[in-house]
């Protein structure tokens, strides 16, 4: 079903493929992995006949994808790393873009996305911006099915989406391999990896490795199964016992619904406190009142001493934030980005040129103060705004699903961070989609419905719920869920 051969690709001096070739079976479910920037979705665009290859051939389906794109576009599926959603379009009129796209009808292919489109048609006229991870996911791959092509392309389609979600969508995937369409994927999650048949394994642009999914992650096992980080003492003074997060029957209702609805915990100084829950769960409009954006309807709550109701001024002051989203600014350099940011938490010009040396030397990143953030790979990225976030030393940082799309080294090398950061006495409250870096918080709640279900550490939670791991205790609690998307 596709064919490479010898494709190389550069963008200036960076050199994103080289000498890449291999192939999949028709109806085969192959996976394209390996660590951020090493050239899987340049792979994905070339393929989907978005980017034009320096060297080499390739053919999709029997189509080259240099003479025969049109060809290619009619057999293709291709949904990209970051939602192709339009944010201010409703599904339906999502849908039917999409169809009009392809020169075909929603009443064409309705057969052909029946089973994944009916679990969110009755949200036909939302808009996509307002739905959550899951039904966004679903979404999306409808629109990349409905003209009803052999082959589809996925570049990472969980990321950001919580455990359960993303079982369903493979799930449905293997529905789709039985209806004999061929799926090329690429996913940081080692779930997600064992599903393919077969997968290619990339670094720096070269194929390192094809084989079964198995035998690659057991030969490159230092980069997806690194060891796991050692628990960290909870610093217990200056002063003992401190609460920095005190909150108390907090709500958020808009008119009828409750996003959040009646919480209530408090949180210790330097402790690292995971706040999980499944897309739609509450834990983002929770997160967002604690950091002074959002205002609750009822309750009250205090976050480095300071009133969530009346200082929520002073809250932004004292706190560090980092958002799923990526929060620099990709067309400043790292220098020029961490001097921003210090000058906007009011540090003094002689303690930002000192810090950031120590920063960029920390980091490694000594070589790379002039590159745009943009040329970075995500991992870089993702490990420089985190430690902008704390550079002004808050009493408390707010991480949202930091390491979303990921890949596990990385994820290993960010979490050594937030543990540094704790030790400094620094409170980390964080949201995460990975069970495994539960594991690594010393506390967690886990919300259902917008009420907080379960909460204690990851050890009380298995022990009280009876399950063997954190993925287990997550999906038992998010099946529970009574409400809709």
């Amino acid at each position: 079903m596709i064919e490479v051969n010898s494709i190389s690709k550069s963008y200036g001096k960076v050199k994103a493929l080289q000498d890449v070739s291999f192939s999949v079976d028709r109806g085969e479910v192959f996976g394209l992995i390996g660590p951020d920037g090493a050239g899987k979705t340049t792979m994905f665009r070339i393929l989907s006949t978005l980017l034009l290859a320096d060297e080499g051939t390739a053919t999709v389906d029997g189509f080259d994808v240099v003479k025969q794109m049109r060809d290619i576009r009619r057999r293709v599926g291709y949904m990209p790393g970051r939602f192709s959603l339009y944010q201010d379009l409703t599904v339906e009129e999502n849908l039917t873009f999409f169809a009009t796209l392809f020169g075909t009808t929603v009443e064409e292919g309705y057969d052909a996305i029946k089973a994944i489109y009916s679990q969110i048609e009755r949200f036909k006229d939302r808009k996509a911006g307002a739905l959550s991870g899951g039904m966004k996911q679903k979404l999306a791959l409808s629109c990349a099915l409905v003209h009803q092509p052999s082959v589809l392309f996925l570049d990472e389609p969980t990321t950001g989406v919580d455990p359960v979600s993303r079982k369903e969508f493979w799930e449905m995937l293997s529905m789709l391999k039985e209806r004999g369409i061929t799926i090329v994927a690429s996913t940081p999650y080692l779930d997600e990896v064992r599903q393919c048949e077969r997968v290619a394994f990339l670094s720096e642009g070269r194929v390192m490795g094809i084989d079964t999914p198995e035998v690659i992650l057991d030969r490159f096992k230092d980069i997806f199964n690194p060891p796991p980080l050692k628990a960290h003492p909870i610093p217990s003074k200056p002063p003992r016992g401190e609460a920095v997060i005190s909150v108390s029957h907090l709500v958020k209702a808009f008119d009828d619904f409750h996003a959040v609805d009646d919480i209530s915990f408090s949180v210790k100084r330097g402790e690292i406190f995971g706040f999980l829950g499944a897309n739609g769960a509450g834990k983002t409009t929770a997160m967002h009142m604690l950091t002074g954006l959002n205002q609750p309807t009822s309750g009250t709550g205090r976050v480095a001493g300071f009133d969530i109701r009346t200082e929520h001024e002073q809250i932004k002051k004292h706190i560090g934030y980092m958002s799923q989203r990526f929060s620099l600014y990709e067309d400043l350099t790292v220098a020029e980005n961490i001097r921003l940011f210090a000058g906007i938490y009011g540090m003094e010009n002689e303690e930002i040129k000192t810090k950031t040396d120590d920063l960029l030397r920390q980091l490694k990143f000594e070589a790379h103060k002039n590159d745009l953030v943009g040329s970075l790979p995500l991992g870089w990225k993702q490990k420089l705004a985190f430690s902008v976030s704390i550079f002004h030393d808050p009493a408390i940082v707010f991480l949202d699903e930091p390491t979303g799309g990921v890949d596990p080294a990385t994820r290993r090398q960010f979490w050594e961070l937030i543990y540094d950061a704790a030790a400094r006495g620094i409170t980390v409250f964080v949201t995460t989609h990975y069970m495994d870096e539960a594991e690594y918080c010393d506390r967690i709640s886990i919300m259902v419905d917008g009420k907080i279900s379960a909460m204690g550490t990851p050890e009380e939670l298995k022990q009280s719920l009876q399950q063997p791991d954190m993925d287990h205790v997550f999906t038992y609690l998010a099946r529970q869920a009574k409400r809709g998307d």
